[in-house]
């Protein structure tokens, strides 16, 4: 069951209401679960049944994406946007610098809360911002290749080739390392929330001159790449090491770019462990 909060933030032209869409279960210290550019907060499912025996985990659909609008009129889908918003919707929900863990754009805001010490740790999986200006190019065109092709596609031919794990490998090898794991009604659900992203285009946008270049020395982070990452590819964990020497960087075996349905086990643990 989904659930919906409504903050105000700043703009241009005065304060704005801003409505996000999220999911909350499970009981421990509090954990935010941030998705990637193009998906929505059901990416995280795999992982949620076991995140949630030990945490207050709180899903969130970003604004333009899944189940939440766009921001509204004169505000931009950037980070300093986002990142306050994310601030104001713990507020909202009464959490007080809960854990969070991000794939991809949500693990770049992760990073981000972390440094604005908004947050308690960051787990981060494969997150952007840790580019070469090549590895960004070749990132934007495959996302806007794959928004592309999921805009074009009618949805009965979408549901037909959800049906079998070869179809599921045409629609989803790109985020899926093994992408006949993830099942028929998820792919379906995911591909459409893909084509109908309205916040998609102005995010890719706001990206495109985005580096995450600063340390987080007082918290602790962890920075996850899958082995088998074909968006952003796995050198750039080394170099977010080096940027944050003291975080811990973990390798994930036969993951792709999304992980959480490749191995929930291996990820599962991986947060778990990072947000003691």
């Amino acid at each position: 069951m989904s659930d919906t909060v409504t903050v105000s933030l700043p703009s241009p032209r005065g304060p704005k209401p801003v409505t996000v869409s999220y999911a909350r279960v499970g009981t421990g210290e509090p954990l935010l679960l941030l998705h990637g550019i193009g998906h929505h907060r059901q990416a995280w499912d795999p992982v949620i049944p076991i995140l949630a025996a030990e945490r207050d985990v709180i899903a969130v659909d970003l604004p333009g994406f899944g189940a939440s609008p766009a921001l509204p009129e004169g505000m931009t889908h950037d980070l300093p946007t986002v990142v306050p918003l994310l601030g104001a919707l713990c507020e909202a929900l009464e959490i007080e610098r809960p854990h969070v863990a991000g794939n991809s754009l949500g693990g770049l805001l992760a990073l981000e809360l972390g440094r604005e010490k908004l947050v308690r740790s960051v787990t981060a999986l494969s997150p952007a911002g840790f580019w070469s200006p090549v590895e960004r190019r070749y990132a934007f065109g495959l996302l806007i290749a794959m928004r592309q092709a999921a805009r074009r596609m009618p949805v009965p031919v979408i549901e037909r080739l959800s049906r079998s794990a070869a179809g599921r490998t045409v629609l989803t090898s790109s985020i899926y390392a093994r992408p006949g794991r993830r099942s028929p009604d998820a792919v379906v659900a995911e591909t459409l929330a893909l084509a109908h992203a309205e916040g998609f285009d102005e995010t890719l946008r706001a990206g495109t001159n985005v580096r995450f270049t600063d340390d987080i020395p007082t918290l602790p982070v962890t920075v996850a790449w899958g082995t088998r990452d074909r968006l952003l590819i796995r050198r750039q964990g080394v170099r977010a090491k080096q940027i944050i020497p003291r975080a811990r960087l973990v390798r994930l075996p036969g993951c792709g770019h999304v992980p959480m349905n490749d191995d929930p086990a291996l990820v599962a643990r991986v947060i778990l462990d990072g947000s003691r």
